[in-house]
């Protein structure tokens, strides 16, 4: 990987349908999603990690204060205060972040909090299915396109253009070559929705 690539995570929502913001769910081993999902973007090869938060965002500061994220230099948090729009506004605030930084990476990889499956390998993949020097690759599971998604920064600004309500980069990509890598034998890919899917 020859490119400077930043995470984002997609953390903001109010989980209305769990019950709670699913930042704030852990998993069995008691790893919150949320310090579960920084990790996987950091061990993937992604050289700083952006938070996009909102609802009940102090909880999940703190969240990230106990995991020790705060004190690392590689992650950051951005508040959006107009979460409740949906997708498209967490994902508008992380890439404009990113390129309103000091350091502005070539690529970035946009994943949700709510994909508990999902593991650095899968983010490795992705980086290795970058084809140029702004890439659009797709993480896919059994053939069903999913999280994560690698944006060249070429494209962000069509992306936070694209970006309405609940839709995030997905009318945007719909009308572009996206490379998709497959990712079933890695994980299942799914997110949580519901406390039903939590069994």
């Amino acid at each position: 990987m020859s490119f400077s690539v930043a995470g984002v995570l997609l953390a903001a929502g109010a989980g209305r349908r769990m019950g709670l913001p699913k930042s704030q769910l852990r998993h069995r081993d008691g790893v919150s999603y949320l310090d579960r999902a920084v990790g996987v973007l950091l061990d993937g090869g992604c050289a700083t990690v952006t938070v996009v938060l909102g609802a009940s965002a102090e909880v999940a500061i703190s969240l990230l204060d106990e995991a020790g994220w705060s004190e690392d230099p590689r992650v950051s948090v951005v508040v959006g205060t107009d979460w409740d729009e949906g997708m498209g506004a967490s994902l508008r605030h992380g890439l404009t972040a990113l390129a309103e930084g000091l350091l502005e990476p070539d690529a970035a990889v946009v994943t949700l909090v709510d994909l508990p499956d999902i593991t650095a390998g899968v983010v490795v993949r992705l980086l290795d299915g970058a084809v140029g020097p702004d890439p659009l690759v797709r993480a896919s599971y059994d053939g069903v396109p999913g999280h994560p998604v690698l944006l060249g920064h070429e494209h962000w600004g069509g992306v936070v253009e694209a970006a309405v309500g609940d839709h995030g980069a997905r009318d945007f990509l719909a009308g572009r070559e996206v490379r998709f890598v497959e990712c079933a034998d890695l994980a299942t890919g799914r997110d949580v929705d519901h406390p039903d899917d939590l069994t």
